[in-house]
């Protein structure tokens, strides 16, 4: 999750939303990556589809069956569609999203009949940091 962290912070430092996503296999980070929806002029440019993405190039396959991706946020719903059909093994969030969550909060996507495919979800890992960093980052926006 430290590397997850690291990578909320550079999105904070580039005016982003600070979100930080890695995908590990086998031990190793093969993908990091945070939020760049402002740089990319994407609405779909959010820590974790861009770190599936990665990894996905990383190793060949739109399947990342055997890899567990580290978020600093809960997934919204768009980025628990790309976890499932990229067949994530396990997901270890921070910080709750009660207002655009999709894995506790809202439309608790993997409990939902159109999800394919339900990683492992571990939350609160890291949670204190990865909201501190949501916290500081939205108290200077105001």
């Amino acid at each position: 999750m430290s590397a997850a962290l690291a990578e909320a912070q550079a999105a904070a430092a580039r005016g982003e939303v600070p979100v930080g996503a890695v995908v590990v296999r086998d031990g190793v980070v093969i993908a990091a990556a945070g939020n760049r929806t402002l740089e990319l002029k994407d609405p779909t440019a959010h820590a974790e589809v861009l770190a599936i993405r990665e990894a996905a190039r990383t190793i060949d396959s739109e399947r990342l069956i055997d890899c567990d991706l580290y978020v600093t946020l809960e997934p919204c719903p768009m980025c628990a569609g790309a976890i499932s059909f990229a067949r994530i093994r396990r997901l270890y969030f921070g910080a709750g999203d009660v207002k655009g969550g999709a894995v506790e909060h809202g439309t608790r996507y993997f409990e939902s009949a159109i999800c394919h495919h339900a990683p492992e979800v571990y939350s609160g890992i890291g949670e204190s940091r990865a909201a501190e960093i949501l916290t500081a980052f939205f108290k200077g926006r105001r």
